[in-house]
């Protein structure tokens, strides 16, 4: 059994197990793509994959080795780039969640890069749900996130304490610094992030905890967007303080307390538990400690 038996074998499933998608994906023939397939299901004495009628089907089997052989492929393409070129090590992959990425990436590799100008430092901006995803299959170095984590394969470190707030028109809903009891701010329009940033995830659970399930009146990924919808008086929203503290300044949206729900919430610094942490990757972590 060879790396290339897995390649074979995860892209297949990659493309739906769609035999002729799989082929063309790896420059190869159909015939060729089969007999891998083949092979590997005959040293392992498995079905992983079955057909039922013209369509290709992947087996339970397939689906529990699946994990195992994506992660495999994932440590082999980690010592590949490591030993045959170095200069790999001159480039560090960071996401970044939106409030994150927004007030504080700037300033975090502008610093990284005024040590190490010949550094590459290339920065993926995402929900904190695709950033999970980008860690588990190495498409990210590590994560700065505000979302909780759901893998067991990632090791999270908390490093900088955030809050959300809660905002509304000047003369709308509620009044600035009001304590608002949570009957009537459950029966609130929310204009909300959308379904699978972290800002939304935490929300929803300090909902869920306090016993009701919001209106979701709007969703956006703009953030900027929210707060105008909330300063033209269509309903409240729950934002990261950090994003809203301008208007806030600036008197286009009012904040206001909620009772019995808290909004602090922490940052935190994510890599996949087996990720090698090269030097360069460890001192980007300990400047961004220090940063707090």
């Amino acid at each position: 059994m060879t790396i290339r038996h897995l390649r074979i074998f995860l892209s297949l499933i990659d493309n739906d197990a769609n035999m002729t998608r799989c082929a063309k994906a790896l420059n190869m023939t159909q015939p060729a793509v089969s007999i891998a397939i083949n092979e590997m299901e005959s040293y392992y004495g498995l079905k992983f994959f079955e057909r039922l009628g013209r369509h290709l089907y992947i087996t339970e089997a397939g689906k529990m080795y699946s994990d195992t052989a994506r992660h495999i492929v994932t440590l082999f393409d980690q010592m590949e780039r490591r030993s045959q070129n170095w200069s790999e090590e001159g480039i560090i992959r960071i996401g970044a969640s939106v409030t994150i990425g927004t007030r504080f990436m700037t300033e975090y590799v502008k610093s990284f890069t005024a040590l190490h100008p010949h550094v590459e430092v290339k920065v993926f901006v995402d929900q904190s749900m695709h950033l999970e995803q980008m860690l588990i299959e190495d498409r990210v170095d590590l994560a700065l996130m505000e979302g909780l984590t759901s893998s067991d394969a990632l090791l999270e470190e908390e490093y900088m304490d955030d809050s959300l707030a809660a905002i509304c028109a000047p003369r709308g809903f509620f009044k600035k610094d009001e304590s608002v009891s949570l009957s009537d701010f459950s029966r609130c329009r929310f204009l909300l992030r959308e379904k699978g940033s972290g800002t939304r995830e935490e929300f929803e659970i300090a909902a869920r905890k306090a016993g009701f399930i919001p209106h979701v009146l709007w969703e956006s990924i703009s953030t900027s967007a929210l707060i105008e919808a909330v300063a033209g008086g269509l309903g409240v929203s729950v934002l990261p303080y950090r994003l809203v503290e301008r208007a806030l300044e600036e008197g286009r949206v009012i904040s206001f307390n909620v009772d019995k729900m808290d909004f602090e919430r922490k940052f935190r610094i994510v890599c996949h538990k087996d990720k090698y942490i090269s030097p360069l990757l460890n001192e980007f972590v300990s400047l961004i400690r220090a940063s707090v």
